[in-house]
């Protein structure tokens, strides 16, 4: 139990993200990837008349087993196995982050930016309201996600994961040092 409730080095998730492709791969030819749950959800759910969720979502039913696992995981991990000590930031970006009053690391992220308080503030839209739209339409508009595309499409070696990783990559680092020093100087 005390190796669950410590945290783990960075490469140890991705070789468990690593070896799910194979696995999945070998067990059915299943493709892995997150964002088209919602899509079945809501073609099991709201049968309509929409083309877009008219399709048998029955035989990916398995993809939500699979993220219903990562729920119930993360529910698992962050109420049993959570870590009582604050989360270790680096000095060097506490330092930065305080600039932004930012100073709360008692949860993986910060209160000050994700919660119903910081929601009713411009910044707190920006990242929540703004910031979610954006990833959602960005998501779509890829046909899949991050992990989608840089987990199993670069697996498979095809290429339009690759332009879609690369664009994510880029991105994020123009997001990250560029854009999100504007937000949370609001």
């Amino acid at each position: 139990m005390e190796l669950l409730s410590q945290p783990w080095p960075w490469w140890a998730g991705g070789l468990v993200a690593g070896l799910t492709v194979p696995v999945l791969l070998v067990l059915g030819n299943k493709h892995f990837g997150l964002s088209a749950n919602l899509r079945h959800l809501c073609a099991a759910c709201f049968p309509a008349r929409i083309p877009f969720f008219q399709y048998d979502w029955k035989k990916e039913a398995w993809n939500l087993f699979f993220a219903s696992g990562i729920v119930i995981g993360a529910i698992i991990a962050s109420t049993w196995l959570a870590n009582p000590e604050p989360v270790q930031v680096a000095p060097q970006l506490a330092a930065e982050l305080q600039g932004y009053g930012i100073t709360d690391y008692s949860n993986m992220i910060p209160t000050q930016l994700v919660s119903w308080e910081s929601l009713l503030t411009l910044r707190g839209f920006i990242l929540l309201v703004v910031g979610g739209f954006l990833v959602g339409f960005g998501t779509r508009y890829a046909g899949g996600c991050t992990s989608g595309h840089a987990i199993m499409g670069l697996s498979d070696l095809q290429v339009p994961s690759l332009l879609a990783t690369i664009s994510f990559m880029v991105g994020g680092f123009i997001m990250a040092n560029l854009v999100l020093p504007y937000i949370l100087a609001l």
